[in-house]
Parts: structure tokens; C-alpha cells; sequence
């Protein structure tokens, strides 16, 4: 965990001598948190990222967001126990696994020990990486239900008692 620092504001002349410990601090300061390497999706400069990027949770659980590298990523948790990316190839029809969490479908494919999990029926579509292990599912799906649901949704997915 990182030292907390403040800097305290000069009353009167401006003090030289003292920006460059000003800025040595501001240095240090963002060491303390390394930018998370994300890989951005093939549209991530798609519009319909912006207003669910700016709708984000301040924290998932108890993982406060982290900075990224890339134009529609996110992450939470140090280390990393989330990443999202807006973007991603939109799924056609598939037989994976799709749950309705607040509104929001999602195809879950279930890794070891990454899940990959999906949106469906919104485009751009976006994508999570997690380790259930790490970070509850159902926290994530829901806390980031309000964010997601800015793109909106053009189909459902559908079950067996849908296609009878």
C-alpha cells in the first residue's frame, strides 16, 4: 500500500525551491498505482461506449477502479480482479450459457480459472474478465447493471420454452 501524501499549498511568494519537491511527490504518488495493461476492443471508439464508460461504479465489491491504458477499458481491484472492455464482437446466436441479471443478458463462458462474460443483444457489446474465486458474479453483473444498460438493448436472449 502506498504512503498517503498531501501537498500543502504556498501562502504568499511563490517558494521555487519548492516545485520540484511538488512535483516529485505527484511522481510518487502515481507510481503507487500502475496502470492496468488492457488490450482495447476492435470498437472501442464506438460512441454508444461513451455514456456507459462515464456511468461506471466508483467500486465493484470492495475493488476500487484502477486506470487502464486503453480507450474503453476498465478495471477493479489491486491486482486486477475485474477488467471490462466496450466493444468486443457482438454474439450472434450461440448455445452458451445466458443469465438475465437486472435486466441485462449476459453469455458466460466459464474458464479456469477466467470467465469471459458477454453481453447479448446490445451493440457494441461489451466484455468482463473475472475469477469467480476473486470476485462474486452475481456483485459484478448487478453492480454493473445500471452502466450496461446505457447501450441499449435491440434483442433477448432466448430459451428452450422461447423457441417451443
Amino acid at each position: 500500500m502506498c504512503p498517503r501524501h498531501s501537498i500543502t499549498p504556498v501562502i504568499g511568494p511563490i517558494r521555487w525551491f519548492g516545485l520540484p519537491l511538488a512535483a516529485a511527490s505527484l511522481v510518487l504518488i502515481t507510481a503507487c498505482s500502475p496502470v492496468v495493461d488492457v488490450t482495447s476492443a476492435k470498437d472501442a471508439a464506438n460512441p454508444a461506449c461513451a455514456p456507459m464508460m462515464v456511468a461506471l461504479p466508483d467500486a465493484i465489491e470492495d475493488a476500487a477502479p484502477r486506470k487502464t491504458n486503453s480507450q474503453a477499458t476498465a478495471a477493479w481491484g489491486e491486482p486486477s480482479r475485474l477488467i471490462l472492455r466496450c466493444g468486443v464482437n457482438v454474439p450472434g446466436p450461440t448455445t452458451d450459457r445466458c443469465v438475465s441479471v437486472n435486466g441485462i443478458d449476459w453469455l458466460i463462458r466459464e474458464g479456469d480459472p477466467v470467465w469471459t462474460l458477454t453481453t447479448f443483444g446490445r451493440e457494441p457489446a461489451t466484455e468482463i474478465l473475472m475469477d469467480p474465486d476473486k470476485i462474486s458474479s452475481a456483485a459484478v453483473l448487478a453492480d454493473l447493471a445500471d452502466a450496461v444498460g446505457k447501450i441499449p438493448a435491440t434483442r433477448k436472449c432466448l430459451g428452450q420454452e422461447d423457441t417451443g
